[in-house]
């Protein structure tokens, strides 16, 4: 059985009972487990493995993997950072994997970093890792905010890497975190991220990724609002060559009352080949009154041959909700506002610039960090620089 099957009871002519498969409608109806082998072999049929580059994931889907501590630097103050021994950690208070891949992950982790916010955090703090090497490795990250702690906490991700990794948050009572991810890997590297979030009642978690390189890179976050008044704020921006994949699969589970979400992932894609997934799923559980949510997935094509899947998914099991909606859209250029720009004397490659950057510096503006939204700002204008040397 698959992870994207489950048994299904009916009964035959001679109302014998009949044991088949069906297909899992809905992310709340997947299976978890830390065993890899409660998966069933990943071919690239499966729903949730259709989209994705599966032969040069192989080595992660069902290979050895590392799992030792690797190296890191801590910028900052306030928060601590260890690694522990996978028999001594905090793992799995949160969630467990819903697919093979993070399930191999999982299992083969020896160590375990945890990232501890116990209080008021004045400053971001940033961690860096760029000595991942090309082994195949496991990894796995526990970050807990305390109960009225407050903190903007930034993963910089750099260098070789062939990685599959399991991330989970946990937000306190009161508690907020701002935690962005930024993928800035070599051109050749594989990194494969799960993350799993919980946020308590009154907790707030912005969750922002920033794909920018690496050959593939696929990021799989997931937040539980589980206490009342609980919000989650998931947001991305990526910029798609020739030679990356691109991929996030984004899942919002409304499980308190008056929870409140918003999800904005912003694309662009430039270069025959260039590839970006992104699947969107918001459940309102039955017990969320009063939720609030909507989800939007937004592509900027900038050239021929590129591809960009974009699904939205929205179940709602409440009739009293504040709010609820998604959206989806692929397309190129406005030509109007380049007129526009154009018309007002600006050069037809600078007036490309700003309509680009202005597309994808929403998401860059919401990061707490002066420092990190100037310097990505910087690499989105770079990558635009490289396509007009292509074009």
């Amino acid at each position: 059985m698959t992870s994207s099957e489950q048994p299904h009871v009916v009964l035959g002519a001679d109302n014998t009972r009949v044991d088949t498969m069906v297909p899992v409608q809905t992310r709340s109806e997947r299976m978890k487990s830390a065993n890899p082998e409660d998966f069933g072999a990943v071919t690239g049929r499966e729903p949730e493995w259709r989209l994705s580059p599966v032969k040069e994931l192989q080595a992660l889907i069902s290979g050895p993997l590392d799992g030792a501590a690797y190296p890191i630097e801590v910028e900052g103050e306030g928060v601590e950072a260890v690694f522990v021994p996978v028999a001594e950690s905090l793992r799995g208070d949160v969630s467990l994997p819903e697919d093979r891949l993070a399930a191999n992950a999982w299992s083969q982790v020896s160590e375990v970093l945890h990232v501890s916010v116990g209080g008021d955090v004045a400053q971001p703090v940033t961690i860096r890792r760029s000595q991942m090497g090309n082994v195949p490795r496991a990894a796995h990250t526990v970050i807990s905010v305390e109960p009225g702690a407050h903190a903007v906490l930034i993963m910089e991700s750099a260098g070789e890497a062939l990685l599959a990794e399991n991330v989970e948050f946990v937000v306190g009572t009161g508690a907020s975190l701002q935690a962005v991810w930024v993928q800035e890997w070599a051109d050749d590297a594989i990194n494969y991220q799960t993350h799993f979030a919980r946020v308590e009642q009154g907790g707030s978690l912005t969750h922002i990724v920033a794909s920018m390189s690496g050959h593939i890179v696929v990021v799989n976050p997931s937040a539980e609002l589980a206490g009342e008044g609980a919000s989650g704020e998931l947001y991305g921006v990526y910029f798609a060559d020739h030679s990356q994949h691109l991929e996030h699969r984004v899942y919002v589970h409304h499980v308190g009352p008056q929870t409140v979400s918003n999800v904005n992932y912003k694309g662009a894609l430039h270069g025959a080949g260039a590839r970006t997934v992104w699947v969107g799923d918001v459940l309102i559980g039955a017990d969320a009154t009063g939720t609030d949510s909507y989800e939007q997935n937004r592509n900027l094509v900038l050239s021929d041959g590129t591809r960009a899947d974009s699904i939205p998914n929205l179940e709602i099991k409440t009739g009293d909700i504040a709010g609820a909606g998604h959206a989806s859209a692929t397309g190129r250029f406005d030509d109007e506002h380049l007129f526009y720009l154009q018309s007002r004397g600006i050069p037809e490659i600078q007036a490309r610039r700003l309509v680009v950057g202005g597309f994808l510096g929403e998401i860059v503006q919401k990061i707490r960090d002066e420092a990190l939204a100037t310097r990505l700002t910087e690499r989105i204008a770079q990558k635009l620089r490289d396509t007009e040397e292509v074009a």
